[in-house]
């Protein structure tokens, strides 16, 4: 999915991106495959959506380099929470970081879900 609207403007996408449905957002959810990754799972696809469970790694921002686990995916809001990537609080707890989904690499893919597997399975090399 390369745009949610038919315009260019961004103006026009960034609307169509905060309004689009639960379902739409899924697809924004997708993360880039490491190398290492698609050599393994012999797929062509550059990028698959993240789940909880994913290894990711961080590729932009304050945590740049820091790797972790995937604890949740907010879907609405359109952010990653990644294990280890957490802020100190006022009272002395600890809160996750949001992360942008586009900023991370997806180093080990959970292999449990069917949906998943079937969407890579379409993609698969041709030998």
């Amino acid at each position: 999915m390369t745009s949610l609207t038919s315009s260019k403007k961004p103006r026009e996408q960034r609307k169509a991106r905060y309004e689009a449905p639960l379902h739409m957002r899924h697809c924004l959810m997708a993360v880039h495959l490491a190398k290492e990754l698609r050599e393994k799972l012999k797929t062509k696809r550059r990028n698959l959506p993240v789940r909880e469970g994913d290894r990711v790694k961080i590729m932009r921002g304050g945590h740049r380099g820091k790797s972790g686990k995937v604890t949740n995916v907010d879907i609405r809001h359109g952010k990653v929470f990644v294990e280890g990537v957490v802020i100190k609080r006022g009272k002395g707890g600890e809160a996750f970081i949001p992360i942008e989904p586009s900023n991370l690499m997806l180093i080990e893919a959970g292999m449990s879900d069917k949906m998943r597997n079937r969407i890579l399975e379409r993609s698969k090399k041709i030998e």
